[in-house]
């Protein structure tokens, strides 16, 4: 019989905790597995809607705090943070070591909890990896996190083969499709009605659903880039909920933004975290989604919610019909929205297929995670070579 087997979960915000949470209902009916969470990052702070509590709500009571400031969204701010980080995720490790650590995504605070694994010889599993996301830091955090990391599960098989590429042995690399849609595949959505009174405001028809991080590559332009975007949507008669941005740089500038615009019109409302079951519930309700999260390309195909993309954040990630690419000028946005918002275009999206799963992701993920021999053959990694090139 198998000892059974301790995963150290690396959690730092509300959208990767969403995505974890049908892994981590897997692995809780399973008797081989043992979830540790290290919860990180913007799960504790106030700005953030506090979503510790949202796991801790869920039943996870013994979750490990890990604690590293945010002192400013500058780039040596956040090079500092990142720093501190590590020291954190080490310290952890140092009293607690994981038998495997599940990590997610392309984080500057996940890519922290991989670097401080890498003396502990803990190996490493990559969710979300092969993945491009060409206008921002996360882009080059990502494929890092890939090269760290000793197991794979790809959303998509287009996005299994740049893990290949990267020289990772075909035997670490499993298609499994993105979790996110497990949970979506098990959820009943609040009538809109419903989930006004949940969210304790007023929603008489279909709200815009509004979120917009920094563009970490362009962080200079982000005041243009949000100010362009508050004249599109000023233009909409239509209710406006705006969900918050990361912790990246030009964070301040968004959030400043933000609240002017909020203040100055009325139905425009701030949520600063949904939590999975209510996130679900605005997906299924919402008339459109606008901004560069990855959200609008992973989860909303799922809910046929049309999208508008704006700018390069998302630039190289797979795209269902429900995405509308635009640039980053008001007018562009505007033509983006009057489509989304069109009859025509909703109706064009009935049966749309989303790229990224069967929503069996975690059931796959958790097989292997039991499975896997922990030997020196997967912390030993070597290189394939690609010939003929």
């Amino acid at each position: 019989m198998k000892a059974m087997r301790t995963i150290g979960v690396v959690t730092v915000g509300r959208s990767d905790y969403g995505i974890y949470r049908p892994i981590l209902e897997k692995m809780a009916g399973d008797a081989g597995l043992q979830p540790h969470l290290l919860v990180a990052g913007m799960h504790w702070l106030e700005a953030y809607g506090y979503t510790a509590g949202v796991i801790e709500k869920d039943g996870f009571k013994k979750l490990e705090k890990i604690v590293f400031s945010f002192d400013s969204d500058s780039p040596s701010g956040i090079a500092a943070t990142m720093g501190e980080a590590v020291s954190a995720f080490s310290k952890s490790y140092a009293k607690k070591r994981p038998d495997i650590l599940l990590v997610l995504g392309d984080r500057f605070e996940m890519h922290a909890a991989v670097l401080a694994a890498l003396p502990f010889k803990i190996p490493v599993a990559h969710i979300h990896g092969g993945e491009l996301t060409l206008g921002a830091i996360d882009n080059v955090l990502r494929h890092s996190i890939t090269l760290f990391s000793h197991l794979h599960f790809a959303a998509t098989e287009e996005y299994k083969k740049r893990i290949l590429q990267m020289g990772e042995e075909p035997w670490r690399v499993f298609c499994s499709g993105a979790p996110a849609l497990d949970g979506i595949a098990k959820h009943t959505p609040l009538s809109l009605q419903e989930l006004a009174r949940h969210l304790d405001i007023s929603l008489e028809e279909a709200p815009i659903l509004v979120t917009y991080h920094p563009a970490t590559l362009e962080f200079e332009n982000t005041a243009y880039q949000v100010d362009q975007l508050f004249l599109a949507l000023a233009r909409v008669d239509r209710p406006i909920i705006f969900t918050a941005s990361n912790t990246d740089t030009g964070n301040a500038v968004i959030r400043e933004k933000m609240g002017s615009f909020i203040a100055s019109r009325k139905k425009t409302f701030y949520v600063s975290n949904f939590g999975p079951d209510l996130y679900f519930s605005i997906l299924a309700n919402a008339a459109a989604m606008v901004g560069n999260s990855s959200s609008g390309l992973i989860e909303a195909p799922s809910f046929e919610l049309p999208v508008v993309n704006i700018g390069r954040r998302q630039e190289g990630r797979m795209r269902a019909r429900n995405v509308i690419d635009t640039g980053y000028s008001a007018e562009e946005i505007t033509k983006g929205l009057s489509k989304a918002l069109s009859p025509e275009f909703r109706a064009s999206l009935k049966g749309v297929r989303n790229p990224c799963g069967d929503g069996r992701a975690s059931e796959k993920i958790v097989h292997v995670l039991r499975e896997i021999s922990l030997d020196e053959k997967l912390i030993i990694k070597r290189f394939v070579d690609i010939h003929g090139i």
